[in-house]
C-alpha cells in the first residue's frame, strides 16, 4: 500500500507542477489583452482629444461636459459615450499601470482584481502549452510541491483519528 500512496504523491506532484507551469503563460496572455484593450481605447478617444485639445487646452472632460449641456439629445448622447469611452480608458491605464507594477501585482490582479471581460477572453483562447521559461518551471515547480504538501498533510491529519482506533484495538 505504501508504494501505491507514492505513485498518487508523484502523480499529484506531477499534476499540480503542469498547472502551476501554465499560471505565468496565462498571466502573461492576460497582461497582452490589457495591452491591446488599452491600445485601442486610446485610438477610440484620438479623434476625440484632437477636438479637445483644439477648443477645451486638451480637457477631455470639458469637452464631455460641453456636450452634455446642449439642449440637443444627439449631443447629450454624445456626451455620454465619449464619457463611457473616457471611464473605460482611465480604468484600462489604471488596470495596466498596477499590472506593469511588479510580477507579484500581475499575479495577484489576475487571480483578485482583474478586469473580467479582459480574463475571460484570456481563458477563452488561452492554449496549454509547456513554456521553458525559467519563471513558469519556477512557479510550476513551487506550486507542486505546495500543493502535494498540503493535500497529504490534509489527508494525514483527516486519517490520523482512524489510525489511533486501529493501534488501540490492536493492543485489546
Amino acid at each position: 500500500m505504501s508504494v501505491f500512496f507514492s505513485y498518487i504523491r508523484l502523480s499529484v506532484f506531477l499534476a499540480c507542477t503542469l498547472v502551476g507551469i501554465q499560471v505565468p503563460a496565462f498571466v502573461d496572455q492576460y497582461g497582452k489583452g490589457l495591452q491591446s484593450h488599452l491600445a485601442e481605447s486610446r485610438l477610440a478617444l484620438n479623434e476625440f482629444q484632437d477636438d479637445a485639445d483644439r477648443f477645451f487646452g486638451g480637457s477631455l472632460e470639458r469637452l464631455i461636459a460641453h456636450y452634455r449641456e446642449t439642449n440637443d439629445q444627439v449631443f447629450t448622447a454624445g456626451g455620454q459615450s465619449i464619457d463611457s469611452l473616457y471611464q473605460r480608458n482611465q480604468r484600462l491605464s489604471a488596470k495596466f499601470r498596477d499590472f506593469r507594477h511588479s510580477a507579484w501585482a500581475a499575479y495577484t490582479q489576475v487571480m483578485f482584481d482583474p478586469v473580467p471581460e479582459i480574463r475571460q477572453q484570456a481563458w477563452n483562447n488561452h492554449t496549454y502549452v509547456v513554456r521553458l521559461a525559467p519563471e513558469a518551471l519556477a512557479f510550476g515547480l513551487a506550486s507542486g510541491l505546495v500543493i502535494t504538501l498540503f493535500l497529504e498533510g490534509l489527508l494525514r491529519l483527516l486519517l490520523r483519528p482512524f489510525r489511533r482506533r486501529r493501534t488501540n484495538l490492536g493492543r485489546i
